[in-house]
């Protein structure tokens, strides 16, 4: 049985990947979608700056992408 990765190498092992992924599906989004088009509870995100809402998608996307690994990551450790 292999030694349990210590709490801050778990954490990292979940966030980085994350942080990473989180880029991608960022720059893919708004390769295709420009950002005042975005529609979020029926609201358009137009009086927002672009910038704004690049770095509020992106931590949707982060926290999302996170928390689906940090699962994953406890389930396996079970």
């Amino acid at each position: 049985m292999s030694p349990q990765p210590s709490p801050t190498a778990a954490t990292v092992g979940v966030l980085w990947p994350a942080f990473f992924m989180a880029g991608v599906l960022t720059m893919a989004l708004f390769a295709a979608v420009d950002p005042a088009t975005l529609l979020v509870f029926g609201h358009q995100l137009d009086e927002l700056p672009r910038q704004a809402v690049y770095t509020l998608t992106f931590f949707v996307f982060w926290g999302a992408i996170a928390l689906a690994s940090g699962m994953t990551a406890w389930l396996a450790r079970r």
